[in-house]
């Protein structure tokens, strides 16, 4: 018989509790966490200094099964992933972090802000945004406004979600 392969999500969901894959046990409940998925050491270079300067504690995976690992005990504020971050080129794989945001409760996946790092879609693209289930999309070739973007597309979730997030807490849904 053969066996099932078991998917990254299935694999690592599955794993045992291993109290290093908590790596903000010692945040205050009011400091925003972000994760970087990117393979690029100059584009993570530059928006991790960026997401520093903001206010952010990030994380760097340097792998999909990582950033899943870091996303199974902790909600990050925002995710910015790269559309072919841990795709291999041998294998028909996709990229299982997009996929695991894509499939979270709404519930859960309207707290974090994901921002898509593509070649070929434009920046800001409120379209291929809401086709890949993403809050943004950034192309690449936009990476130095980075800080610009970033901040106006959070100041724009910010105003969209805002009321609707106040009623949750008045009514105790949150």
């Amino acid at each position: 018989m053969e066996e099932e392969k078991k998917s990254l999500v299935n694999e690592v969901a599955s794993a045992g509790y291993d109290a290093g894959e908590k790596p903000f046990d010692f945040i205050s409940t009011n400091s925003e966490t972000a994760l970087v998925c990117e393979s690029d050491p100059a584009i993570k270079e530059k928006v991790t200094k960026i997401l520093i300067n903001m206010g952010y504690h990030v994380t760097e995976p340097a792998s999909g099964r990582e950033a899943l690992k870091s996303m199974r005990f902790h909600a990050y504020d925002l995710v910015l992933v790269n559309e072919n971050f841990a795709i291999t080129e041998d294998a028909q794989s996709s990229n299982e972090v997009l996929t695991y945001l894509q499939n979270l409760a709404a519930a859960a996946r309207r707290n974090i802000f994901v921002a898509l790092l593509a070649d070929n879609y434009r920046t800001m693209d409120n379209m291929m945004a809401f086709n890949k289930s993403v809050n943004l999309v950034i192309n690449k070739k936009n990476i130095d406004d980075f800080a610009t973007i970033i901040k106006r597309a959070l100041d724009d979730n910010k105003a969209f979600y805002g009321i609707f997030k106040e009623t949750l807490k008045k009514l105790g849904r949150v």
